[in-house]
């Protein structure tokens, strides 16, 4: 089995955006954060917004960012959705040429195969892709990530916890 490059940078974009949480991220900053080309992203970022996994504002505070939640997108739904002719040989996908196609019986068990394989990236959510703190540190260290820093919590003391519970 293998995936085009269009559908490998449709889910590292979303790998990008779920990082980021609800902030934009631009397609330059995407591009810049994995070392692609700023115009083919383009076209897979517009594929992921038509397909509702991105959301997307135009303009000068524009941006990108998903459009469901983490544990909402399942990784066979993007595959599908980048790949829609996917198949791992010839006679599954548009444009069929091979003569055997009629009588095959390899191409039975070349379905059966390929159904098998999106079934186990049906059961991935991007979530899982981002699942725990330590990773998701290791993949914004990675892509040079930086989030703003959260405030810091300040405790409340034992009476300020009762009083707001009055």
């Amino acid at each position: 089995m293998r995936l085009t490059q269009f559908s490998g940078y449709g889910l590292r974009v979303l790998i990008y955006a779920g990082l980021k949480g609800k902030q934009l991220s631009t397609i330059a900053e995407i591009a810049d954060g994995y070392g692609i080309s700023k115009n083919h992203l383009m076209k897979v970022v517009q594929q992921l917004v038509n397909e509702g996994f991105l959301y997307s504002r135009r303009g000068k505070n524009g941006g990108v960012r998903l459009a469901q939640d983490p544990d909402q997108i399942t990784i066979g739904a993007v595959v599908l959705a980048m790949e829609p002719g996917f198949g791992v040989a010839e006679c599954m996908r548009q444009g069929n040429e091979c003569s055997l196609t009629p009588i095959c019986r390899l191409r039975a068990k070349l379905n059966e195969a390929n159904r098998a394989f999106l079934q186990v990236l049906d059961k991935v959510t991007l979530a899982e892709i981002l699942h725990d703190q330590p990773h998701r540190d290791a993949l914004r260290g990675l892509l040079q990530l930086e989030l703003p820093a959260s405030p810091p919590r300040t405790p409340r003391s034992k009476s300020a916890a009762a009083e707001a519970r009055v």
